[in-house]
């Protein structure tokens, strides 16, 4: 990108609440300078339109951006057991191929707001602040898998190669995250003592690390790392894994913030766009309501900021307005600190339920000067 011309986002709403969170997002993004966005369909939506879930002419303008900003895709609309037919999910898959994207970041920060909508203890999760570094396009899902005489088999196939950028992602990553305060640390999780992939992961992700004398590198067997997510995971700086690994653990650590509303995720590669978008799905039963959390797609475009536009202090902006609207108790439908029946907390602000509409505007409201 020149500094010529203004940035190029593809936006893909995708299904269900896509569209609508989508277009809070595109609000947000106007505020915050000027940029050059394309919209264009995908999932079920380009089923619908072109037969299916990605076409050539989307693939291509999204190579041509500097980043891509998606909602969600799928639908029971889509639901079918034809395995001819096209999912909606293919256009996801065929994005993560096309654009080489191999390394998933999704960032675990329990907003201080929300730490009571956490199913894990107030003490246990305050201080959280890590980052999930998994592997996207290799391990056990792309290996050789069948089935013969009552057997079945799916291979787990790792290469040096594949092991290195993803090591040197999560290194990068975390020499990025270090403060003044924080001594930048590596977790690699693996198998090493059953799986010979874990031991060559271990072995390769050693080999990286000698580059980077300032960063910290430890391992943990991916059972143990399971059980620190929940007893300690405040201790966590970044979290590096293989694919599978990467997968179970990314959603366990998702529950400490108590909501998937608020998670947001980074697909990265190599020269090309990254792929933004809220974790969440397209929750089909309250699309068109006027109800969906819009705060997850606004901290995916703190991410696409940071990460796809190298514009860190856009993202601290869109990030800390997020943080302002919940401190002061708005909530959409989804959040909540208070079970049904318990009385609220004294020391909370009082909570004020609103809709997409609302938590945009007051989010944009936080980011104007």
């Amino acid at each position: 990108m020149t500094a010529d011309r203004r940035p190029r986002i593809v936006v893909l709403p995708g299904d269900g609440i896509g569209p609508e969170i989508v277009a809070a997002a595109r609000r947000l993004v106007d505020v915050l300078g000027e940029f050059e966005i394309e919209e264009h369909p995908v999932g079920g939506a380009s089923i619908d339109a072109h037969g299916t879930a990605l076409t050539d002419q989307v693939l291509e303008a999204c190579r041509a951006a500097d980043a891509v900003l998606l909602g969600a895709v799928g639908g029971p609309k889509w639901d079918t057991t034809d395995p001819d037919a096209p999912r909606p999910e293919q256009g996801l898959l065929g994005l993560r191929k096309g654009l080489g994207l191999y390394a998933n970041l999704r960032p675990v920060r329990p907003s201080a707001a929300l730490v009571h909508a956490s199913p894990l203890r107030e003490e246990r999760i305050r201080g959280t602040d890590l980052l999930v570094v998994r592997e996207l396009t290799g391990g056990i899902y792309f290996g050789d898998r069948g089935r013969s005489g009552g057997q079945a088999h799916d291979t787990c196939v790792y290469s040096t190669h594949e092991i290195e950028r993803i090591a040197h992602t999560a290194f990068e990553s975390a020499r990025a995250r270090a403060g003044d305060a924080n001594h930048p640390r590596v977790t690699s999780v693996d198998k090493a003592n059953v799986l010979e992939t874990s031991r060559l992961w271990r072995e390769t992700v050693e080999g990286v690390a000698t580059g980077y004398d300032d960063v910290e590198l430890e391992h943990l067997l991916v059972d143990n790392a399971a059980m620190q997510l929940v007893s300690a995971p405040a201790r966590f700086d970044v979290i590096l894994t293989e694919n599978m690994f990467g997968d179970i653990l990314s959603d366990e650590a998702a529950m400490i913030t108590g909501s998937l509303g608020m998670l947001p995720s980074a697909s990265l590669g190599g020269d090309g766009p990254g792929l933004f978008e809220p974790v969440h799905g397209s929750a089909p039963d309250i699309a068109g309501t006027g109800t969906a959390n819009p705060l997850a797609t606004f901290l995916s475009v703190a991410l696409m900021l940071r990460y796809g536009l190298d514009r860190p202090g856009d993202a601290r902006r869109v990030e800390a307005a997020v943080e302002a609207v919940l401190e002061r108790g708005l909530r959409t439908a989804d959040l909540s600190w208070v079970e049904p029946g318990q009385p609220p907390m004294s020391d909370l602000p009082a909570e004020v339920e609103v809709g997409t509409e609302e938590m945009t505007d007051a989010v944009i409201a936080e980011l104007r000067p």
